[in-house]
């Protein structure tokens, strides 16, 4: 892969599509519009990103490729916005879990591109497992010979993203609760998320100064059985990113993953839409 293709990287990043929800312009944006497409005047900007993302499909199939399709043809393919919640960069031990899809059950996906190794996969998987009972190592074709080596008589799933752009899972993720820990399921949760579980399985929150505060919740917290709070965290978990669903129906399918984690208010929606729908200026 040459690096000439890294730029792609940072264009599909919350920086540069926040700029152009905002701005409707971009440096990294225009820089990627000169370097790959050779026809880009008179065209809408959703013409060219639809260009941008179709280079990448044959040429440069990066993270944010692997984690749009995922979203594409899992969340919104197989489930749907009611009962499914996605999460991206959740930091678990020393680990950021890449993408976790929530419904009955919640799985992390560890992604692992062409451009990827497995050198941290082990560690990365440890980490997952303290937090969440189901994970799945997503990569190519070219690498399933050797990640289904790796990953021979474990719980751990693969996932396959094909030449031809479809997912295969020629192993299921099983359920292990073995490693699930206190301590890492509350570092996941947000302050208002531990204090709802500690309400609803208690009635009551700590009674203390401001600086036990913090400690005394995780005490309580620790007490619980990890049987019954693990779906209590998956129900906290499952409330993020409410988006807005009549205006997220009609983001392109290249831009599904961006949007669906940038929490867009209705101003961004129209805004990034009306952007899509001007020419492109470089």
């Amino acid at each position: 892969m040459s690096n000439n293709n890294l730029v792609l990287n940072r264009f599909f990043t919350q920086y540069v599509f926040s700029d152009l929800v905002t701005n409707h312009t971009n440096s990294t944006y225009c820089t990627v519009v000169k370097r790959y497409l050779k026809d880009e005047q008179g065209k809408k900007n959703s013409e060219v990103i639809s260009q941008i993302y179709k280079y990448m499909s044959k040429n440069y199939r990066n993270e944010y490729f692997y984690q749009n399709t995922m979203l594409n043809k899992l969340l919104l393919g197989r489930h749907s916005l009611n009962t499914t919640t996605a999460l991206t960069q959740i930091p678990i031990g020393k680990s950021k879990a890449d993408f976790i899809m929530i419904n009955g059950k919640a799985v992390v996906y560890e992604i692992k591109t062409e451009l990827d190794s497995f050198e941290r996969l082990n560690t990365q998987l440890d980490d997952y497992f303290k937090a969440f009972n189901y994970v799945c190592v997503v990569t190519c074709e070219s690498s399933y010979e050797k990640i289904s080596k790796l990953l021979e008589n474990t719980s751990v799933g693969i996932c396959i993203l094909t030449n031809r752009n479809t997912l295969q899972f020629p192993k299921e993720p099983v359920e292990n609760n073995d490693n699930l820990s206190h301590k890492a399921l509350f570092k996941i949760l947000h302050k208002k998320e531990f204090e709802e579980i500690l309400k609803i399985y208690f009635g009551v929150l700590p009674q203390t100064t401001q600086v036990f505060y913090y400690d005394e919740c995780f005490r309580l917290f620790s007490s619980i059985p990890i049987s019954i709070l693990y779906p209590m965290v998956l129900v906290q978990l499952k409330k993020r990113n409410r988006i807005i669903k009549e205006y997220y129906q009609n983001v392109p399918y290249e831009l599904k993953s961006l949007l669906y984690f940038y929490n867009a208010k209705e101003k961004d929606y129209l805004n990034f839409s009306q952007f899509l729908n001007d020419k492109y200026r470089g």
